[in-house]
């Protein structure tokens, strides 16, 4: 694991959006579909009108086949989003792709549980899905909540 560029090395943070900060690692348990599960309490971004701070929970659950996101290049890479002008739906949805294109996973989806602001709590949700995941991903999106 070597090659991995944050892990156990001194890391200047940014705060800009750098999807180069993640990282995969190689899954072990290849052959079994399991839930990874991984929760960010801290997720921050900027409304890009107001340039407000927006707080967030995130939830991201994958089913993964070869690869595994690295935790600590997806806490770079979540951090970078502090002084990023997004929409909350957008964040989301840049997220799962940027993971997805890493990772390939069977199945993600992600949820995000942003703070009240101005009345309105936004809690957008995506998922993706393929191959005999690609069901489950239309039915769990169709009861989410």
């Amino acid at each position: 694991m070597s090659e991995l560029k944050s892990l156990g090395k001194q890391i200047d943070y940014t705060f800009d959006y750098k999807p180069e900060f993640l990282e995969a690692i190689p899954n072990p348990n290849t052959g079994r579909n399991y839930f990874v599960k991984l929760n960010c309490e801290e997720f921050t971004c900027v409304c890009p009108i107001t340039h407000q701070p927006d707080f967030a929970t995130l939830k991201i659950r994958y089913i993964p086949a070869e690869k595994l996101v690295e935790s600590k290049s997806l806490k770079l890479y979540l951090t970078s989003f502090r002084n990023a002008g997004i929409f909350h739906e957008s964040a989301v949805n840049r997220i799962a792709d940027d993971l997805i294109k890493l990772l390939e996973p069977k199945y993600l989806e992600i949820e995000g549980l942003f703070k009240v602001r101005g009345g309105i709590a936004i809690e957008p949700f995506v998922n993706y899905g393929r191959g005999e995941f690609e069901q489950m991903a239309k039915e769990r999106l169709a009861r989410h909540e």
